[in-house]
């Protein structure tokens, strides 16, 4: 039998003084969304996807120092809570390989598991929550709101991803909009269809208003 307020307790003292766009909040709306999208798939391990969703940013270099100690506090965790040894393995292989970090240049594998959580975790990223993370997570580093001067990387690595030099704006164009066709199933895409119109409805607007348009 598998704790689950133990675990979700664990999470939220990990998130808890997050104010990047990684808070609580976040956990609970990719929990609810994962457990929605495991609803339509048939052949899932429920508890390896809620488990997974519930930790996926426990020991996420955004939210902790020591990465190595985290992760095995993770682990202790889980174990504390129930999963079994199978499960745990299963769990962090999925958060070691769905953030789009550890995507760029190379897709890594994901168990049918992996890829509900990921459409989950990247629907949190669009839509309307999205914008409000991505304005969150640009002032939390004192990043720059918009500069028309400076255009949109079109390569990233894992070593760029995060530099300074860019903008909220162009992250849109940098990730965001690129995510819902790197979406694994149906039912999220079909959510994300309507997210991305808000997002692109959006720049048109905050552009309008940049140049005095509107």
């Amino acid at each position: 039998m598998i704790d689950w307020q133990a675990l979700t307790a664990y999470a939220r003292s990990v998130s808890a003084q997050d104010h990047s766009g990684h808070g609580f909040d976040h956990i609970e709306r990719v929990v609810a969304m994962a457990k929605r999208l495991a609803a339509k798939t048939s052949g899932v391990d429920s508890a390896v996807v809620v488990a997974a969703a519930t930790m996926h940013d426990t020991y996420d270099d955004k939210l902790v120092n020591d990465v190595a100690a985290a992760k095995s506090a993770a682990r202790h965790a889980m174990a504390a809570a129930g999963l079994t040894d199978e499960q745990i393995q299963a769990v962090i292989a999925i958060i070691d390989h769905m953030s789009f970090k550890a995507n760029l240049g190379k897709r890594q594998p994901l168990s049918l598991e992996g890829q509900l959580v990921q459409d989950a975790d990247r629907l949190d990223a669009i839509g309307a929550i999205g914008i409000g993370r991505a304005f969150m997570y640009g002032g939390a580093h004192g990043g720059r709101m918009y500069d028309p001067a400076l255009a949109p990387r079109t390569v990233l690595t894992s070593s760029s991803y995060r530099a300074k030099e860019g903008t909220v704006i162009n992250h849109f164009y940098e990730k965001l909009l690129k995510l819902k066709d790197q979406l694994n199933t149906p039912a999220a895409k079909q959510l994300a269809e309507h997210r991305q119109r808000v997002m692109e409805d959006f720049l048109a607007e905050f552009k309008a208003e940049w140049d005095g348009e509107r």
